[in-house]
Formats: C-alpha cells, sequence, structure tokens
C-alpha cells in the first residue's frame, strides 16, 4: 500500500488554520452540531397545539415539507422532510423531524391518478403521513375486474400507493349530537352556530336538500329550515332555527352531561377525538388520514374528508365530531359498525363554518 507524503509546508498550513478556527470560537463539534438531534429538545404538546406548529412549520417550509402527525405516546409534533437542513427547522421548533422519499407533490400526484384511473364505488383514499404513502381502501363490493383495475392502477404507483381492504361497505350514514328529523329520514346535529347574528346548526349535506324542514322529534313541529345543502363534493349543510329552541353550544354526551364547545380546529393525524350522533351515541378514536377523497357510489364522491377509527352507523351523519372544547368535524359515511368496528370519514367543520359564514356559538 502507498502512503502519500505530506510536506512540512502543508503541515503547518493545515495546523494554522485549525488554529485560525479555534481563535474565532470554532469547534468541530459545533460545526457539526445541526447534523445531530439529540442537541434539540422535542417539546411535549396537546393535538390542538402540535396542529398549530404543524401549520407554522409547513409555512417556514414549503416545499421541503411532506405531511405532519402527531405522536400520542410522545405528546410530539413529528414532521416529514425532505432535507438536513428542513429537519433542523422542524428540530429547532421543537418537533420531530423525519427524512422521507416521497414529496407532498408526489403524493398529490399519484391521488390525481386515481381519480383519473380509478374512481371506483366502495374505494377511498388518503395521505398517511405515517408510512410516506397514498393508502387506497377497497370495501367488500370492489370485486372481479373493478379489483383488477384498481390493483393495476395502485401497483402503477410504485412506492407512493398500498392497496387495503375492509370488511365493511362505504355508505353514507343516513337512515341521519341530537337526534334530527325530516320526511327524508333521521340525522344528527353537528354543531350550534351563529350566522349574521342569527342562530343556526350545521350537520351533513347528505341528509337533506336546501328547503327541507326538520324537527327535534318524529313528526314533531319544525325547528327549522335547511338554508343551503352541499352534497357531494362536499357534504355539510346548514339549518336556520325558526323558534326558541335553545341552542347551546355543546355536545351531547349521553351521560346526562355535555361537552362545552368554544372553538373550531383543524384535525391532525394522530389526534384523539370522540364522535357524538343519535344512534350509536358517544365513541372515540384517532385521525388516520386527511384531504381523503370517498367513492360512496351512484356518483357520489366527496373529497377533502377527516379519515378516523371511530365507529358509527345509520342515523349518526351530520353528528359532531370533536377534541375537548374544539369542533373538529361532522359525520359523513364510512363501513362497519360499533360492534364489529370500521372507519368512518367527517367533513371537517372549518371548511364549511367558511363557506356558510358561520362561527361556533
Amino acid at each position: 500500500m502507498k502512503h502519500r507524503r505530506i510536506t512540512r509546508r502543508k503541515t503547518a498550513v493545515a495546523g494554522g488554520a485549525v488554529v485560525a478556527l479555534l481563535a474565532a470560537g470554532f469547534t468541530f463539534q459545533s460545526a457539526n452540531a445541526s447534523d445531530n438531534p439529540e442537541q434539540f429538545t422535542v417539546k411535549a404538546l396537546t393535538a390542538p397545539a402540535a396542529g398549530t406548529l404543524a401549520l407554522s412549520l409547513k409555512s417556514d417550509l414549503g416545499a421541503d415539507e411532506a405531511g405532519s402527525y402527531y405522536d400520542t405516546e410522545a405528546k410530539a409534533l413529528v414532521v416529514n422532510v425532505l432535507s438536513q437542513d428542513a429537519a433542523t427547522t422542524v428540530r429547532e421548533a421543537g418537533g420531530k423531524a423525519r427524512i422521507v422519499q416521497h414529496t407532498l407533490a408526489e403524493l398529490t400526484g399519484a391521488r390525481q391518478t386515481l381519480s383519473d384511473k380509478a374512481t371506483i364505488p366502495g374505494t377511498s383514499w388518503a395521505t398517511d403521513p405515517v408510512t410516506n404513502k397514498v393508502v387506497v381502501t377497497a370495501d367488500r363490493t370492489v370485486a372481479g375486474a373493478e379489483l383488477a383495475k384498481l390493483k393495476k392502477v395502485v401497483d402503477g404507483l410504485g412506492a407512493k400507493a398500498e392497496l387495503k381492504r375492509t370488511a365493511g361497505e362505504f355508505t353514507t350514514f343516513a337512515s341521519g349530537g341530537d337526534a334530527i328529523h325530516s320526511g327524508g329520514g333521521r340525522c344528527s346535529l353537528g354543531f350550534n352556530v351563529v350566522k349574521d347574528g342569527e342562530p343556526h346548526f350545521i350537520t351533513a349535506g347528505h341528509c337533506g336538500e336546501t328547503g327541507s324542514e326538520w324537527s327535534d322529534s318524529a313528526g314533531g313541529a319544525a325547528i327549522g329550515s335547511m338554508v343551503d345543502s352541499q352534497f357531494p363534493g362536499n357534504d355539510f349543510a346548514l339549518v336556520k332555527y325558526s323558534g326558541d329552541t335553545a341552542h347551546p353550544s355543546e355536545v351531547n354526551l349521553y351521560n346526562g352531561s355535555a361537552q362545552a364547545i368554544t372553538s373550531a380546529g383543524d384535525a391532525t393525524v394522530g389526534m384523539q377525538v370522540q364522535r357524538s350522533g343519535s344512534t350509536t351515541q358517544v365513541h372515540d378514536g384517532e385521525v388516520t388520514g386527511l384531504d381523503a377523497t370517498v367513492n360512496y357510489g351512484n356518483g357520489d364522491v366527496v373529497e377533502g374528508l377527516i379519515q378516523t377509527s371511530v365507529c358509527a352507523e345509520p342515523g349518526d351523519s351530520g353528528g359532531s365530531l370533536f377534541a375537548g372544547e374544539v369542533a373538529i368535524g361532522l359525520t359523513s359515511g364510512g363501513s362497519g359498525d360499533c360492534s364489529s368496528g370500521g372507519e368512518t370519514f367527517f367533513q371537517p367543520v372549518s371548511e364549511a363554518l367558511s363557506v356558510f359564514g358561520a362561527e361556533i356559538g
């Protein structure tokens, strides 16, 4: 083996450079400190606080951010990034950074491919930040040529997507908080809101059409009329109270008490949530995906939904999804039931409020 000889002059130059760096206050350890995750402290956060930090970092990181989720055990925000510099930014802010393979643009492209080539009744897809993939779910009705078509499209997306099956059937939960009734059946009240200084409530759009009247008991006197209903595409509706019905800003917990609701917020993957509905009352679970697309059948496609592990059944539609005092979503649909389990999708409350120009109250 040959060894390169270093002259005395080169050794002196190198040694002089080290002395100069030391004199300037630099050390080799500090020069590499930004690459050492252990020097940073991960902040313990509540899920809503993690969501706020996620929004701030999303703005700071731009295209280097590839999704985030809440680690319930560590009570920390985990942010997917594409570079060491971005990872350092996350750690400096108190989050946990993961360098991942796929950009959000790539995952968005995968979702568009699914929309273009695999809009099949009984399917859904959502971006999963935990796996850094688009998770495609097919219910029990997807079989034969349609299942083969779906598998081909998913396989063509490579590592950006994976296919899962669910034993249930994706349906809206209309049959449809507290029970509300119309000629079309029963749903559940989502949240009481205020629009233009007047009391209203929001529920699921698939529960009824604009102009339909709603009561708080089967065959009872109307307490309000639906002034706006949006479904498919979205799944939310606004009902204006017509009488002096009490309208506290709270959710029925079906145990003699109620949960006060003081604000609306956005879901974060990993967030622990509760749902209240007139069929199955109160159940809890976790947010598992965001911006989900669900193909309910009959051309009824809804986008931008929150995917959860919470169960629900017909009649729970429109009911409240909440985290403590924060309103999160309105029950849209899903598969399974509260005996065997399943997944449920929710319309984000923040979007409904924005479209209607309303606020929690």
